[in-house]
């Protein structure tokens, strides 16, 4: 389907649009400066059981690594990488931190910070509608997915002075998914996404990152085709590893515990729930859990986490208390996560943080995209 700008006003009413997601999250915003202004944390404040000490402990997580955050943000606005200066992934990921801890942009202690890291974000587009700043990466599609979740998530919350440029932004972002997903593939990568626009070729993680901005995007009104959507999770469902249960990163590949929660949450937004394929696949994360050892364990804490919350269920009851403490005994005084080894030491303590903020908070609900 080739989508041109012109037509985009036909595909995504984003006037009535964001009237209606304006609507919808204004009342949580009042919540959540209210929250803000009494001292209070979300989910002390909405929690069934406000005696228990993992909850309370999650709350106190939360808000260190939070503050931490918000120390860490740039003159520009941006958040950084280690190894590879400002980048819109950090930048998103930061932000929707704040987001999943209940701040909106303009309200309360962060909400300039988010004001700020927006507007950043808003300036760092390309012409074809890559989200990508300068850091140097061999994948540019990571960034752009997780930017463009970021702003389908905020763009309801958003003041007016930035709104517009949001629709702007949003609408060429999520046009460049769909082509990138329609550029010319064989058909085992056929239906997916890889490192840039125009890979002829397909894997699991960026995969996952693009149908999470699609979700979002349709959450707040884009009209996104059903043919790519179910092109997509047919993808996803080649991944599956039928002896193990789990995903592999390619057809063909072995499945890990962290591919295993990507897969997860890459067909429990496209609305395929509780499936053969998802149940099969929490069974292997009970069975093999989560360890500080895991490559690239904070992707895996991020997803499983967020992944077998979404499965739900027994699954959840039985992974929540695991998950949660593996990921808060690693966290340093002071509010960050440090991660130790490879891409992930390079990607740095805001990457790892607002990936534990997020799988910490998922219990929350307050970004629309955690929840079942």
């Amino acid at each position: 389907m080739d989508i041109n700008l012109k037509s985009m006003k036909q595909i995504f009413p984003f006037k009535h649009v964001c009237q209606r997601s304006a609507s919808r999250r204004r009342f949580l915003a009042d919540v959540l400066s209210g929250l803000a202004v009494a001292g209070l944390p979300p989910a002390l404040a909405f929690s069934d059981d406000e005696a228990s000490e993992l909850n309370q402990e999650l709350d106190a997580s939360i808000r260190r690594a939070l503050s931490w955050l918000a120390s860490e943000q740039q003159v520009s606005g941006a958040w950084t990488t280690s190894d590879f200066g400002e980048s819109t992934a950090t930048t998103a990921l930061a932000i929707m931190s704040f987001l999943a801890g209940g701040h909106v942009p303009e309200e309360g202690p962060y909400g300039h910070h988010m004001t700020r890291g927006v507007g950043w974000l808003l300036s760092q587009q390309h012409d074809n509608g890559l989200l990508v700043g300068k850091e140097r990466s061999h994948g540019p599609m990571y960034s752009h997915g997780i930017a463009t979740l970021m702003l389908a998530e905020v763009t309801g919350m958003v003041e007016p002075a930035q709104s517009e440029k949001c629709r702007e932004v949003l609408q060429k972002a999520v046009k460049l998914i769909i082509d990138a997903q329609n550029h010319q593939k064989s058909a085992e990568h056929d239906g997916g996404w890889r490192y840039q626009p125009t890979s002829s070729d397909a894997d699991l993680s960026v995969t996952a990152w693009q149908l999470l901005a699609l979700r979002a995007a349709k959450d707040i009104g884009c009209d996104i085709p059903a043919e790519n959507i179910d092109r997509a999770i047919a993808y996803i469902r080649r991944l599956h590893v039928k002896h193990d249960g789990g995903f592999g990163y390619m057809v063909g590949h072995g499945s890990s515990v962290t591919r295993s929660g990507t897969g997860i949450v890459a067909l429990e937004v496209c609305g395929e729930h509780r499936t053969e394929e998802t149940i099969s696949a929490a069974n292997l994360i009970l069975s093999r859990p989560l360890t500080k050892g895991e490559q690239y364990f904070y992707y895996g804490a991020y997803y499983c986490t967020v992944g077998m919350f979404k499965v739900g269920g027994d699954e959840w009851h039985q992974s929540r208390e695991a998950l949660y403490r593996t990921i808060l005994d690693l966290q340093h005084p002071t509010g960050y996560w440090n991660p130790e080894n490879g891409t992930e030491r390079q990607a740095g303590k805001v990457y790892s943080t607002s990936l534990s903020v997020l799988a910490l908070a998922i219990e929350y609900g307050y970004l629309p995209i955690y929840q079942r």
